[in-house]
């Protein structure tokens, strides 16, 4: 299986918190976390279209800058999401400069920001260049089940947990996968071509099966078209699978709640990124700080069934220690 997101931390595991996450088939790419984020090429960064901000500690956002120095005279809109309060802090790190010029700018770079609370409403708005990046087209919406974005081939969800603040978890879930078997494809004499693009959106909108699907492409006589049943072809060239599951946990305490809801949004994911702090003989400062042990991410993991475990946010005062951090996680 091909897979349609590409995860990667930014950052070491004792640096600044940061997962960039890559689209295969589209110039997109979503964030987690905006610590120092200057290790991203320009290219890569000006490709997210979603941020999501697991809480605004300095160590989470102090990349907000350099992002939108970066995204200032390009005609982009940019969505992030955060925790209460949020709307706020990125009013007033906007409002920290002086924006006299913008309105002669001919691009209208925009920030929209969601602002998450526990009750599952969700305060948004709008902020423009051109206007000085005042904040307008304010307005409050509700959530269900923690569901942020719900689109064609993907569904983001959060969880709200505690670290003495609102920190935010996400779960990214591909809704299923679509594999293209290409000897099938040689088999009923069908190219190869966006017409499978089309296809798959087709099955994955949950179009009827006796829809005819309409395939054209350039023969050597001409321009051909064939009409076949979108059942026919799921069932002769496609192979429909489970899609990928990333989760992305960091800067929560140990609490029973926090442990539940943990397993609960990483229970099978493919990949669990996850903080690891401390080590567990330093369990009473990690309850005093309130994050994760090494040895507490494990378990957690385990429990949620987790394919792969990969760890982040490691306290300096482990440095040289790395490996000792992974056994306790288990890996």
């Amino acid at each position: 299986m091909t897979p349609q997101f590409h995860p990667g931390l930014v950052n070491g595991p004792f640096d600044d918190p940061a997962l960039y996450v890559d689209f295969l088939y589209e110039r997109r790419a979503l964030l987690f976390d905006m610590g120092d984020i200057t290790a991203l090429p320009s290219r890569k960064i000006l490709r997210i279209t979603h941020i999501f901000i697991s809480h605004t500690h300095i160590d989470h956002f102090i990349g907000f800058d350099h992002l939108l120095r970066l995204f200032l005279g390009r005609e982009k809109r940019l969505h992030l999401f955060g925790p209460p309060g949020f709307t706020a802090r990125v009013e007033h790190r906007l409002a920290s400069y002086t924006w006299n010029l913008v309105e002669s700018y001919p691009t209208d770079f925009t920030m929209v920001t969601a602002e998450l609370h526990p009750d599952g409403s969700c305060l948004s708005a709008e902020f423009h260049c051109r206007r000085g990046f005042r904040r307008e087209c304010q307005r409050t919406v509700l959530l269900h089940d923690g569901i942020l974005l719900d689109e064609e081939t993907f569904r983001l969800r959060t969880a709200f947990l505690d670290h003495s603040t609102v920190s935010l978890a996400f779960a990214l879930e591909e809704k299923s996968h679509v594999n293209i078997m290409k000897n099938r494809l040689l088999e009923l004499g069908l190219p190869t071509g966006p017409w499978l693009a089309d296809l798959k959106r087709a099955v994955l909108g949950g179009e009827p099966d006796d829809k005819p699907f309409r395939i054209r492409w350039s023969g050597a006589t001409g321009e051909v078209e064939r009409l076949i049943p979108l059942g026919e072809l799921k069932e002769t060239i496609l192979q429909i699978v489970p899609g990928q599951k990333i989760v992305y946990v960091t800067d929560a305490a140990c609490t029973p709640a926090n442990a539940a809801m943990i397993v609960d949004l990483a229970r099978g994911a493919d990949y669990l990124f996850i903080e690891a702090t401390f080590l567990d003989a330093d369990r009473e400062r990690a309850g005093q700080r309130h994050h994760l042990t090494a040895l507490q991410a494990g378990q957690l993991a385990r429990q949620a069934g987790v394919a792969r475990i990969i760890p982040f946010h490691f306290s300096p005062r482990y440095r040289g220690m790395e490996e000792t951090l992974h056994q306790e996680l288990g890996l």
